[in-house]
């Protein structure tokens, strides 16, 4: 592989020239010369030295994006918007897979700033690593989750409280008296939010808090699956609020496999309206999040933080009802 200053041989130009046209700051470079210089890169082949360029300019055009579970849909359209977002604004994403394990994440936040990315984004995860998040020397944005720091941090959030207060009051206006909630054990802002939305829906239209008609487990299908089980062992139940749209799916698989109709016996309502929602069967009634929007929102936050801008470090982002046949 050829290096600029024998890019610049080929040429017949000065190495400042090449690097001008590299680099994009070729204002004042005929177009003929220009045109020479990128036909022959192209035809040897030449790789710039990233890590060089970045060693001179402070920055490596790299974000980091750590988040607890790729396979989780709400999450691969997250980063599909963050890497849409960094794209247009000439930075790569990295992205980082903990697997909710705090033991990852602390792994990943040292490893990103080993590789020099020039800031990380931080999903919300059923993990808290606040004692790595708080040693952590480069720009962070948050989503979902609740930390303050000395440094500027950002925020991108919904309001998780009240999306489960309209999914609960959504199922109480559809005539369910007997409503069980089915979400994550782990104790952090977005599970505390959704489940006390869910009690303050009850409470405000007359029902009782009853303990026996909340299951706690995780994220993921398989604690629908097992939250549904569990309601329907305790007692009559008419209808479920769920934490998130896997947990939604997992519940109905549950009750299909009891005889229970959805939604003429039971209905269910879950929360994110990830893409799957609208073709399970039936579709599914959701608390929708613009989910591709807080990935784009995280990254424009970011760039924000690390290009010094005048930013507002907390956004929140609307929601929305979808209505659909589980309900």
């Amino acid at each position: 592989m050829p290096t600029i200053k024998e890019i610049a041989e080929m040429a017949n130009v000065s190495t400042a020239t090449v690097s001008k046209v590299l680099n994009g700051k070729d204002k004042y470079i005929s177009e003929k010369t220009r045109q020479k210089i990128l036909e022959i890169v192209e035809r040897e082949g030449y790789i710039p030295n990233g890590i060089a360029k970045s060693l001179k300019i402070k920055k490596t055009k790299t974000i980091g994006l750590i988040m607890p579970d790729v396979m989780n849909p709400f999450f691969a359209e997250l980063a599909r918007g963050a890497e849409d977002a960094a794209e247009k604004r000439g930075y790569i994403v990295i992205i980082c897979n903990s697997e909710n394990r705090i033991s990852k994440e602390e792994k990943y936040l040292n490893i990103l700033q080993e590789k020099m990315v020039d800031g990380i984004i931080m999903t919300a995860s059923e993990s808290i690593a606040s004692h790595s998040i708080e040693k952590c020397n480069i720009p962070i944005v948050l989503v979902d989750r609740d930390l303050e720091m000395d440094k500027p941090i950002g925020h991108i959030t919904v309001n998780n409280e009240e999306g489960t207060f309209m999914a609960t009051k959504y199922l109480i206006e559809k005539g369910c008296k007997n409503i069980g909630f089915i979400s994550s054990k782990i104790v952090n802002k977005l599970s505390n939010e959704r489940l006390e939305g869910y009690k303050r829906a009850l409470e405000e239209h007359g029902f009782a808090v009853d303990e026996d008609k909340i299951y706690l487990e995780n994220y993921n299908v398989e604690s629908g699956y097992n939250g549904a089980r569990y309601l329907l062992d305790k007692g009559d139940i008419d209808g479920i609020c769920c934490g998130n749209d896997m947990i939604a799916i997992g519940a109905i698989r549950s009750l299909k496999e009891r005889g229970i109709r959805v939604p003429e016996d039971v209905k269910v309502i879950g929360f994110d309206n990830i893409s799957i929602s609208k073709y399970i069967e039936p579709p599914l009634t959701t608390i929708a999040q613009p989910i591709y929007e807080i990935g784009q929102e995280s990254v424009k936050m970011l760039l924000s933080i690390i290009e010094k801008k005048d930013v507002n470090l907390t956004k929140v982002l609307d929601l929305k009802l979808v209505e659909r046949g589980s309900c």
